[in-house]
């Protein structure tokens, strides 16, 4: 039974968000906070002075702050500020702008004391030893940068790149333990992920959360993400919904990272050498996910591995040609014998309890091989060309045989009776056996040219790519239920007595196909200021397996008025097709759909960002509203992290919706932001209809699609102790109203049912032991090498909600009733941290 605890947690009433933050933050460490928090103000003093840039001018709007306290104010139009500050006290004041380096002043004030600091800041110059110096904000539109360093102190089962993108407005996602996620009504597979420039791929066969493993991202390697969930430019691939810019980092010196907690361990080592030509950085991870499955329904014996390697490496061949490849080896395995299960469901008036004795055991086994080899030439300041040459190889194989004997029974309701909770009476009997020898290979190898000119007013950008695609599918797996006796479904012929399977599926499929496709993009400036940026640009893909040809034209508008500096507008259209991969193409008794068009979606897409100060500091709202125009779409059904494609249907629907985010330092000096998205998405499918009385033929017309998520919340925030910021706080926080779910089967229409709102928070409390906020004392040993050292402690799940994953069905042949149990995901579990980098 889904837990139904209030979230008053989050309920709070405040006057203002002064008071909300405030309240939050005290809720989350009153214990810290009743010991160590009490300042006293009886004997203020007072710092002042004025803010200048390096050319004297004085700088308006920039941040003040004391470090670890939540003081702080901003300078005026003429750089000038003031501000009350505790006495007796080494204080670190900081001052911070963009597009100016950083600088800080330390100061003990006596009670009454006024100070006067004055600052020049400098322009923020940053080098780079093998890249041309180019025009960000023209590259940069409709993308969201996302700070990288924030993924090591999310409080994540997976601590990957994908859960801080889970945060954001618009995406979506109900299951800690998969990279997966959705983004304004699409599914998992209309994402787009590139590093470095190459596309990457997801395993195809995975069918649960605790199956997947790592994702392909390791973020201990990463330099910069930008992600875009809708609108995104031509220079993008061919998918309906997002995409996610990954961009490994080029090493500059000898460094590295270790991690380890009771999940697993990491290693990241790089390097470059003394004549700056040739960089390597190596990043190997392993890990293990049995701690959390232990807190599942289904009790046994779980044996998960999940390793990974990836290596990149640089050489600088002359000033204007270098060379870089790039290498993954992933190698996954899950193996589970189970023994029981017990999971009770229902509500307290009508609930159930069932249990499974089970035999048998499931061996699953993933390896993936990703690799590219690149070359850029800088033909000029101005020019710039590249080839890539990639591929990427799975091999894929399920194998289980899985027997269990259930017991479907109805609980005592009444709380007047001594057995109330347990066992009243017997609902039914059964058992079944699952079946699978399913093995599939894959190969994808392309090559692609990417080029771009930058101009000081425009940038022009294009590329061509051709890719070969191989696929080797061999499928074998049947389901046999039977209840009370009689075999579902039966046969009772005593003449002929048959045993008949369900869900048979026995296929072997060899498919080959290729791909072309190109692009060019423009990204003007309109005017000198920034105040009006024009993209255009126009795609276009061939897929030889179904003969069809596609185009794709795109185009934003961005505009800054000159009348409100801190707003900017934006509005973005386009075609968007995603041509069909191999999964597309199979339906659910194995058989291949080669006529499959291209699905479309046409996007609308309107925005603002709006930039101000609050708390003494910036904050930045975004908001988006959004309409998507859907044809031609492939229906499907969801089972966990598994999309069962109907290629023998096609539908037509539409997704709209609205996002906002907050984001800034909601306590000095640490990022946080706060989610808000609203979503209906729907599709019509051709020719679906179902008969009323074996007489009335009715319509079934628009239902919601599976990912139609009405209503979204997400929050990352970080805090400290006042008096103690080596003490932080990390919290992950997301709730999602009901997703769409129906039996099994290839029937749509029946997908109405709701399943249990999604509400799950994490928390992390870690402390650093060595670190720039730490006084460097007299080092012995190793310690004298490392840069930073933090141990923490984790609580996942925190308020233990039993959120539901997917539905196990059982059919009672005696009465024909048909109940869903629930497949909950993990409860709460305790995780210990460490990082170290050096």
């Amino acid at each position: 039974m889904v837990n139904s605890r209030k979230n008053n947690w989050i309920q709070v009433k405040s006057q203002s968000r002064l008071m909300f933050l405030r309240r939050f933050q005290y809720k989350l460490l009153i214990p810290f906070y009743l010991l160590l928090s009490l300042d006293s103000f009886s004997q203020d003093s007072e710092v002042y002075g004025q803010v200048k840039d390096d050319q004297n001018r004085a700088a308006f709007g920039v941040s003040v702050a004391v470090f670890g306290k939540p003081i702080g104010t901003t300078t005026d139009n003429k750089g000038r500020f003031s501000m009350k500050v505790p006495a007796n006290e080494s204080l670190k004041i900081f001052f911070s702008f963009t597009g100016l380096q950083n600088d800080s002043a330390i100061v003990i004030l006596n009670p009454g004391e006024r100070r006067e600091i004055n600052k020049f800041l400098k322009k923020k110059v940053v080098e780079f030893k093998d890249v041309v110096i180019e025009e960000k904000s023209l590259k940069r539109i409709n993308i969201v940068p996302i700070n990288p360093k924030v993924v090591s102190v999310i409080p994540t089962p997976n601590q990957s790149v994908e859960d801080l993108i889970k945060t954001l407005p618009g995406v979506a996602s109900s299951n800690e333990l998969s990279s997966s996620y959705s983004v304004r009504g699409g599914n998992y597979d209309e994402n787009l992920v590139y590093i470095n420039d190459f596309e990457v791929y997801r395993p195809l066969l995975v069918r649960s959360g605790q199956q997947e493993g790592l994702s392909v991202i390791n973020p201990d390697m990463v330099e910069s993400i930008s992600f875009s969930a809708g609108g995104f430019e031509a220079k993008y691939g061919d998918k309906l919904s997002s995409v996610l810019d990954i961009q490994y980092r080029k090493p500059k010196k000898f460094g590295g990272s270790v991690s380890a907690s009771l999940l697993g361990a990491s290693v990241e080592l790089e390097n470059r050498s003394k004549n700056d030509r040739w960089y390597w950085m190596t990043g190997i991870r392993q890990k293990s996910n049995q701690y959390l499955l232990n807190t599942f329904d289904t009790k046994g014996e779980y044996k998960p591995s999940f390793t990974d390697i990836q290596i990149l490496s640089g050489y600088e061949l002359s000033k204007k040609l270098s060379l870089e490849v790039f290498g993954n080896y992933a190698r996954n395995r899950y193996n589970l014998v189970p023994e029981t299960r017990e999971t009770n469901f229902g509500t307290i008036s009508d609930a159930k309890r069932f249990t499974v004795y089970f035999d048998g055991q499931e061996v699953d086994r993933y390896q993936t091989i990703t690799g590219s080899i690149s070359s850029t030439y800088q033909l000029s300041e101005e020019v710039k060309l590249k080839l890539i040459a990639s591929g990427y190889n799975t091999r894929e194989e399920e194998n289980f045989d899985i027997l269990g004997q259930y017991f479907l029974d109805q609980l005592e309701n009444d709380f007047g009776k001594d057995n109330f909770g347990n066992v009243a009476f017997n609902l039914g009997v059964g058992s079944f056996l699952n079946h699978a020898r399913n093995k599939l290979d894959a190969d994808v190898y392309s090559i692609e040219h990417k080029g771009e000119i930058i101009k000081s007013s425009s940038v022009w950008l294009w590329g061509a790519k051709y890719q070969q695609e191989k696929i080797s599918d061999r499928l074998h797996e049947w389901n046999y239920n039977d209840s009370a006796g009689f075999s579902i479904p039966s046969q009772r012929d005593t003449l002929n007595p048959q045993i008949i399977l369900n869900d048979v599926v026995i296929t072997r499929t060899n498919l080959s196909s290729s791909r072309i496709s190109g692009y060019i993009q423009n990204v003007w400036q309109i005017s000198d200021t920034n105040e009006l940026i024009l993209t255009t640009g126009v795609r276009a893909n061939y897929w030889d397996l179904n003969d069809q040809l596609v185009i794709s034209p795109r185009i934003s508008l961005r505009y800054k008025p000159r009348w409100k500096n801190n707003v900017a507008f934006r509005l973005a259209g386009g075609y968007y097709y995603q041509p069909p991969f191999y999964r597309e193409l199979r339906d659910q008794e194995g058989n291949i759909h080669t006529d499959i068009k291209a699905q479309q979606s046409i996007h609308i897409v309107a925005g603002s960002d709006y930039t101000f100060l609050a708390l003494g500091r910036e904050f930045k709202l975004t908001s988006e509203v959004y309409y998507k125009i859907l044809k031609n779409l492939i229906p499907y059904k969801i089972d966990n992290l598994r999309i069962r494609y109907l290629p023998e249907y096609s539908s037509t629907g539409y997704a709209r919706g609205a996002d906002l985010r907050l984001f800034g330092e909601f306590v000095p000096g640490v990022e946080s932001w706060a989610s808000i998205s609203f979503l209906q998405t729907e599709e019509d499918l051709d020719g679906d209809f179902y008969i009323i009385n074996d007489t009335v033929k009715v319509e079934a017309g628009y239902i919601p699609r599976p990912t139609d998520q009405r209503f979204t919340f997400g929050l990352f925030f970080q805090d400290y102790l006042p008096k103690f910021p080596t003490y932080k706080m990390s919290l992950s926080l997301h709730f999602g109203t009901a997703l769409p779910f129906g039996p099994p089967g290839n029937e749509r229409y029946n997908d109405i049912l709701r399943m249990p709102t999604y509400r799950r928070v994490d928390i992390g409390f870690s402390k650093q032991i060595i670190g720039e906020e730490i006084p460097r004392t007299k080092k012995k040993g190793i310690s004298t090498h490392l840069q930073s050292l933090w141990i923490g402690l984790e609580v996942f799940n925190l308020l233990q909600v039993s959120n539901v994953a997917s539905y196990t069905w059982i059919t009672d042949v005696s009465n024909a009733n048909r109940y869903a149990v629930p497949n909950y995901l993990t409860g709460r579990q305790l995780n210990l941290r460490v990082n170290v980098k050096f």
